[in-house]
């Protein structure tokens, strides 16, 4: 099982290490690639737009450009939470969601990280299923906790993914 895992990992991990940004929701840890990160920024007032699609949460004039943000929580089947000021808004680079400028709410940004493919569990869609299909896999951070000894594990999200969803309906 150990060799299938390295070679799952490699496939989701490109040249062997990649660097994640670390953020939580409600009481879980998520990371994204970095290099699909384009700012991170403080909660500010979202305008909700009528009628719109229930993964759109609003949008926001951030410097006089408009930025849709994306409910992330409908995607990963999550309670819908009410927002607070001391979220974040990560806006994203413009070509992860066909040209257009999105971000999306977390409530905490805690780092950036380089991961090895030896530290991920790939998931695949076999293993996953539907409901998990914006998962790409699971990072051991190494880390372990004092009281419990558990590692503290990072579920990885594959954005990607989830905009080509987006853009098919």
């Amino acid at each position: 099982m150990a060799t299938e895992s390295s070679t799952n990992a490699t496939e989701c991990i490109k040249g062997g290490s990649s660097e994640v940004l670390e953020f939580t929701l409600g009481s879980e840890n998520y990371a994204l690639d970095i290099n699909i990160v384009r700012e991170i920024v403080d909660m500010m007032p979202i305008t909700a737009i009528p009628r719109a699609p229930v993964h759109i949460r609003g949008v926001i004039n951030l410097r006089g450009e408009i930025v849709n943000i994306v409910n992330l929580d409908t995607f990963l089947k999550l309670p819908d939470r009410p927002i607070t000021k001391d979220q974040k808004i990560i806006v994203l680079m413009a070509d992860v969601a066909g040209g257009n400028n999105v971000g999306v709410i977390v409530d905490n940004v805690s780092s950036v990280t380089e991961i090895t493919a030896s530290q991920v569990d790939c998931m695949t869609e076999s293993l996953a299923g539907n409901e998990a299909k914006y998962i790409k896999g699971i990072i051991n951070s190494g880390q372990t906790a004092k009281e419990s000894e558990q590692k503290n594990l990072i579920i990885w999200l594959d954005i990607h993914k989830m905009f080509k969803d987006i853009e098919k309906n």
